[in-house]
């Protein structure tokens, strides 16, 4: 029998996105009540009986009137990228997360769990095994772990007797269907636009989707009891098996029948090479995303792993999907969509 707290329905911003969309489809083969807020129409979703609210994450009315009635809230829509402007990035993650905070308040909703990122605790150094005690960020050379932080901060701060709040910290979350990571290094890849920056020997943490939805529905679980050590905290969610950040890269381009990426590239001088191209980009206005700024350089040459033993204590979190299994459902998912296209073109 479900617990009684789970039987009101649950509302998931950014509900079309990778992450939400995923964690949406869970909650209807649990038998949950579900509502979407978000600026693209599902009309699949609503066709499996999915409520639909089209507006902007940071209209307070809407999102207001979309918290009604429910009885949790996963926040999982956000601006994300390495690069645009800071007032957009506020506005959809600071305001954003500060109209849902504000909705569970009006609503009445007693618990909210936020998609944060690891990019919070972002220092300018290695991140080797860090916990849940390192600061959150307050300097950063961009704007989406600086906005993501403050967002988390909210709604930490809005944890309380009558609305429970959590925040998750999902790394570089992948698999198949993801329209962002694995995308995004295979084009730079076949453009001959990706190189090893730094020594090549950095290790880096990745979630998988559906691990990150076990996450997301074991938080909500933890905060159904008054007396949660969950509450008004924040956790790091990872696959729990760090890997070298190139030798992943790598084989997963071997596998998939690309060349190797060899080209290098130091550290300093590729964070050199971003300052600059960020002057440019600024300076002229341009359009599109510069080919290298001073975050990526840190995040592609620097360790970023971290310790879920927290979210396995308090969450009972526990990853299913290996790195293992999901490099290969993924490689067997991108096999099937390359020869899916080759037959539409007749190739």
């Amino acid at each position: 029998m479900r617990d009684p707290g789970l039987e009101q329905p649950v509302l998931v911003t950014g509900g079309t996105g990778f992450l939400g969309r995923r964690l949406v489809e869970r909650l209807l083969a649990q038998g949950r009540r579900v509502a979407v807020l978000s600026r693209t129409r599902p009309a699949d979703l609503e066709a499996r009986g999915v409520r639909w609210i089209g507006a902007a994450i940071e209209d307070a009315a809407a999102v207001q009137a979309a918290c009604a009635g429910c009885g949790t809230v996963f926040h999982v829509a956000a601006r994300v990228g390495v690069w645009g402007p800071r007032d957009a990035f506020f506005r959809a993650n600071v305001l954003g997360t500060r109209a849902v905070i504000a909705g569970c308040r009006a609503g009445g909703v007693p618990r909210l769990v936020h998609t944060s990122s690891p990019s919070v605790v972002y220092n300018g150094r290695a991140l080797s095994g860090v916990d849940e005690s390192a600061p959150l960020t307050t300097e950063c050379p961009s704007a989406y772990p600086l906005t993501k932080a403050q967002a988390e901060r909210d709604v930490l701060a809005a944890n309380g007797a009558d609305l429970r709040t959590v925040a998750l910290r999902p790394h570089l979350i992948w698999g198949p269907d993801d329209p962002h990571l694995v995308p995004r290094l295979l084009a730079r890849a076949r453009a001959g636009r990706l190189w090893i920056v730094g020594d090549g020997t950095n290790r880096v943490d990745l979630v998988h989707v559906e691990n990150a939805v076990d996450a997301h529905l074991a938080a909500e679980r933890a905060l159904l009891g008054p007396a949660s050590p969950a509450a008004g905290r924040a956790y790091f969610i990872t696959n729990g098996e760090p890997v070298v950040l190139w030798d992943w890269i790598n084989a997963l381009l071997s596998a998939l029948g690309e060349a190797p990426v060899r080209r290098r590239i130091s550290h300093p001088l590729a964070r050199r090479a971003g300052a600059l191209a960020e002057l440019v980009w600024r300076g002229f206005g341009l359009a599109g995303e510069p080919p290298m700024t001073r975050f990526v350089a840190d995040e592609l040459a620097k360790d970023h792993w971290f310790s879920i033993a927290a979210a396995r204590r308090d969450l009972g979190y526990a990853p299913r999907v290996t790195m293992a299994e999901g490099t290969a459902q993924l490689v067997a998912a991108l096999r099937g969509a390359a020869a899916a296209n080759d037959r539409a073109h007749g190739s």
